[in-house]
Parts: C-alpha cells; sequence; structure tokens
C-alpha cells in the first residue's frame, strides 16, 4: 500500500491480570453468594484488567459515529433509497436519531462523521467531514476502495482514538449508517471467516424473503469476483468493506494497543471487529460485545469472536444502539463493584 499501514500490527496492551485478580476476590468477599451477581461480577471484573484498577469506571463514554455509503446499495440490497444516508446524517446531527437520543440520556459524548456519502453534504454542524469520496465502490463490479482510501480510513480510526483519549475517553464504541451497508458487511464476514453467502446473509432494514435471496446472490457474485485476490484481512478489507467499516477496524485496533475498553455494537460493527482481531489477534482482549443482532449472520459472527453478548432484545437498527443500550449495566456492574460492603464491612458471617 503506498500510505504507511504497519501501525496496525504493532503490540496491544497487555491485560492487568493482578488487576483483574484483585477484582474477582473483592467479588467474592462483597456480601452476596459468590457468583449470584451473574455478568454484572464479569462486567466489572473485566474493566479492572482492562483498565488496571481496583475502580473500574466506563466514563467518559465516547461514540464515533461513521456515516458513509456504499456502491453496492445501486444493486437493490435495501429497502430504502440511497439519499435516506445524507437525510439521517442530519438527524443524527439535529439529535433526532435513536443514538443521539440515547447517547444524551446515558451521558456519552459523540463524533459524528462523513466518511463517504454519496452526495456532498457540505458543512454541516455537529459532523466531522472526513470524507472519502462519494461512496464506497460496487463491490459486486470493483473493490470497495482504493489502497489510499483503506489506509486514510484506518487512520481515521486511530486519530478519533487518540482525540477521546485526550478527552479521558474509559470506553469506546463505533457505530455507523449507510444505506445498503449490511451487504459489504456480509460480504466481508464471508471472506474472512470462509462462510457461504447462505449462512450469514439476512433482511438488514427488513427485506422479504425475495429481497432476502437477491441480497445472497449479489454478496455471492462480489465474493466470487475478489475470490483470486491476496486473501489477507487488510486486503478483504479493502475490496469488500465499506469506509465506516474500515474506519471502525482502525479504530479497534488503536483502541487496544492504547489500552482502552471497545464496546461492540451489532452486525455491522461486529464484521468490523473481526476483521481488527484478524489483523491483530490480541485486540479481542479489549473487547466487550453488548449484544446480540436481529440479523441472523450475527450468531456465526459471534462464535468466530468467542463473544457473548450481554443483551438479546432484538435490536437490529446498528448506529451504535445496542452498545448504548448495555452502557448503563457497565455503570451499574461497576458501581456495586466499588460501593458494595463486604462480608468484614458489614459485620455479616460468610458462608
Amino acid at each position: 500500500m503506498s500510505k504507511d499501514v504497519s501501525w496496525v500490527h504493532a503490540p496491544c496492551r497487555a491485560i492487568d491480570t493482578q488487576a483483574a485478580k484483585a477484582a474477582r476476590q473483592r467479588q467474592d468477599q462483597l456480601t452476596k453468594p459468590q457468583g449470584s451477581l451473574g455478568r454484572l461480577e464479569e462486567m466489572a471484573i473485566r474493566l479492572a484488567g482492562m483498565q488496571g484498577t481496583a475502580s473500574p469506571s466506563v466514563d467518559p463514554v465516547q461514540i464515533l459515529q461513521f456515516v458513509s455509503d456504499h456502491g453496492v446499495a445501486a444493486e437493490g440490497v435495501s429497502c430504502f433509497p440511497q439519499e435516506v444516508t445524507i437525510q439521517m446524517l442530519h438527524n443524527i446531527a439535529r439529535g433526532g436519531a435513536a443514538v443521539s437520543v440515547m447517547a444524551e440520556a446515558i451521558g456519552a459524548r459523540m463524533e459524528i462523521f462523513d466518511v463517504g456519502i454519496a452526495t456532498d453534504p457540505g458543512p454541516v454542524e455537529g459532523v466531522i467531514s472526513a470524507r472519502l469520496g462519494a461512496g464506497s465502490g460496487n463491490i459486486a463490479h470493483e473493490a470497495a476502495m482504493t489502497e489510499d482510501q483503506l489506509a486514510t480510513a484506518l487512520d481515521l480510526g486511530r486519530t478519533a482514538v487518540e482525540r477521546a483519549l485526550d478527552k479521558g475517553a474509559r470506553l469506546i464504541v463505533c457505530g455507523e449508517m449507510g444505506i445498503g451497508n449490511t451487504t459489504p458487511a456480509t460480504a466481508l464476514s464471508c471472506a474472512l471467516l470462509g462462510l457461504k453467502p447462505q449462512e450469514l446473509t439476512g433482511p438488514g432494514t427488513g427485506l422479504n424473503p425475495e429481497g432476502v435471496a437477491h441480497k445472497t446472490q449479489v454478496v455471492a457474485r462480489a465474493l466470487a469476483l475478489h475470490a483470486a485476490a491476496e486473501q489477507s484481512p487488510l486486503e478483504l478489507l479493502r475490496r469488500l468493506g465499506g469506509f465506516d467499516t474500515a474506519a471502525s477496524t482502525g479504530a479497534f485496533i488503536a483502541a487496544a494497543q492504547h489500552g482502552l475498553p471497545i464496546l461492540v455494537d451489532g452486525f455491522i460493527i461486529s464484521s468490523a471487529a473481526l476483521a481488527a482481531v484478524l489483523i491483530s489477534p490480541d485486540v479481542r482482549h479489549w473487547m466487550l460485545f453488548s449484544h446480540r443482532s436481529a440479523e441472523p449472520g450475527h450468531r456465526r459472527m459471534m462464535e468466530a469472536l468467542d463473544g457473548d453478548p450481554y443483551l438479546d432484545l432484538g435490536l437490529r437498527l446498528g448506529e451504535a444502539t445496542g452498545a448504548a443500550a448495555v452502557v448503563p449495566l457497565l455503570r451499574l456492574a461497576c458501581t456495586i463493584h466499588q460501593k458494595m460492603a463486604t462480608f468484614g464491612e458489614a459485620g455479616v458471617s460468610e458462608a
């Protein structure tokens, strides 16, 4: 690649196993039967190890919202027209989208990026223009992006994480919005995992069975077109991903390198998580998985990542909404861990 992407292979920070051990010991001393708070205990222990502290916290939470268009939308793989992407960009920026409302409700900071909407929206208040082009290439006919575009997208995610760290972020979430983006996410995941399109393709925005069958054929055409190419995760991301996915991949790798916990959203962002882990396996240690998407292929992606999502609410919107829904649970887990009395402190007899 003409731009340097060697940074993605730099080592990730190690998890502080001693801090995690100390957190588990504290959990075992709290006034409850051991393990009785289930995954709330696990959340606190994982975060303690990631943050290297006996008092883990998720605040401040930083959401990175990457908005882009996808050339494969021209194949009729979505129920919605492509102009919805630019309309939703404005909606997110104005505070009217689900993720906007949720971010405000949970007190999370959100940066919104135009990484390549088909029509240049010009200056939009609250939106960072980081356009890589007028949408990615149609993966059924060409590569999604050039080498320079991929390198720039990865670096965009990295610099966004570094900016979040400068502002004190302790948890990073990536979101996405772009009509047609479940198709490149599906194609990329199929290629990364060696799965057939029928195993991962789902309804996305609400396709009927005929629409899903057509979408499956489009994914199959894309996989066949790029089958003879180099099969490294980076090259598959360049050929089959989207600008949003590539930026999220860069953000995940950078977060793990800097020791910043990652809360992974649903189907599309999980394709970025897959790419990040296959590029740099130790990134996996820094990931928490928020929810199980209603998109049927998500279960296979979680199996590949050894991920056990915290929630299963039938969500399939994207935009980081599933991850946002989990933040209050993570906060609760940290508060319990810090403030609940031990048997000794409370004068309660142990088992």
